[in-house]
């Protein structure tokens, strides 16, 4: 079960649900679970496992199985089930339902919805917004953009340049998505995805002349509700004294929601052209994950010569 919830009428939305029973106040029942489930053991009359905050489904095959039994143990399976007070029953393929069924919903006042999906589309599209809704989150200080299809999360401390660095990167024809709060859901093991809050979003502030309007100044195409978190760049301003990575053949990462997402770190000082080191680090990103790494190219390219010639004090950049 996950720690957060979301209306019943958010979902009835969202895919255009028919309602056939609503009780009242039914629309606000809170879904609190990311599974959906067909109820084939509950009609069956095995009820030991079924979890009673999944939404269920009732599909062709529930229906033909249904339609074999006797209406009092119909009436009897369909009490069983709503007396668990799960959250909603979704009809697929608009099929009619029984009026046991609506006897029992109405008794227990369980939501009846329908929808013309099939069964499993309408599961498969179910689970995946459930699982965005319900998501594990956190929200960051930082900025959010999409640099050639890839999610670019911004860290560092304020006044380090992220918002400026932001606009030039709007202005070059990339998409921003969230400036100073990132809110960070964890979609699935693998995968993260930013946005921004409702009250702020498309809004981006530049010490000097305030708060600016991206999606007005220039255009729906500058702007992106939600993005894929694929690299995190950290800047920070430049230390002398400090050694920073020339050739980028280690490997790092920052943990976020317990997914280490590849991260980098960009010293920042006047003159660096900070929105083209980050194009630069997003095509630099793709092309590894597409099996290309130039500092390892490089490198085997040294050793190889130093090979050749025969320098028994050949060392790699390692």
């Amino acid at each position: 079960m996950s720690d957060y919830s979301i209306e019943l009428k958010t979902l009835i939305d969202e895919f255009s649900l028919e309602v056939i029973y609503m009780p009242e106040n039914g629309e606000k029942n809170r879904i609190h679970s990311a599974d959906v489930n067909r109820p084939g053991l509950p009609i069956a009359g095995f009820l030991k496992y079924c979890d009673a905050d999944r939404i269920e489904c009732l599909g062709l095959a529930e229906t033909g199985y249904l339609k074999d039994l006797p209406s009092e143990v119909r009436l009897s399976r369909f009490e069983e089930l709503f007396a668990l007070k799960i959250p909603a029953l979704i009809i697929t393929r608009n099929i009619e339902p029984f009026p046991e069924l609506l006897d029992a919903a109405k008794q227990y006042e369980v939501p009846i919805l329908r929808s013309a999906q099939s069964t499993s589309p309408l599961i498969a599209g179910l689970i995946g917004s459930l699982h965005v809704h319900l998501a594990p989150r956190i929200t960051r200080h930082g900025v959010l953009v999409e640099v050639y299809g890839e999610g670019i999360l911004l860290l560092g401390e304020s006044g380090v340049g992220k918002s400026e660095t932001a606009i030039e990167l709007v202005k070059r024809g990339h998409r921003l998505i969230a400036d100073d709060a990132v809110e960070i859901k964890r979609v699935s093991d693998k995968s993260l995805v930013g946005s921004a809050p409702e009250v702020i979003r498309h809004f981006i502030e530049l010490r000097g002349i305030g708060i600016v309007d991206v999606r007005r100044l220039f255009g729906m195409g500058a702007i992106k509700i939600s993005e894929k978190i694929d690299l995190v760049i950290n800047l920070e301003a430049w230390d002398n004294k400090k050694v920073y990575d020339r050739l980028g053949l280690e490997s790092q990462t920052t943990n976020i929601l317990g997914i280490e997402v590849p991260s980098l770190v960009v010293p920042v000082k006047p003159g660096r052209n900070l929105a083209m080191i980050i194009e630069v680090a997003a095509m630099n990103y793709r092309q590894r994950m597409m099996g290309y790494n130039a500092a390892k190219e490089l490198n085997d390219r040294v050793m190889k010569q130093f090979e050749k010639e025969g320098d028994p004090n050949a060392a790699s950049f390692n």
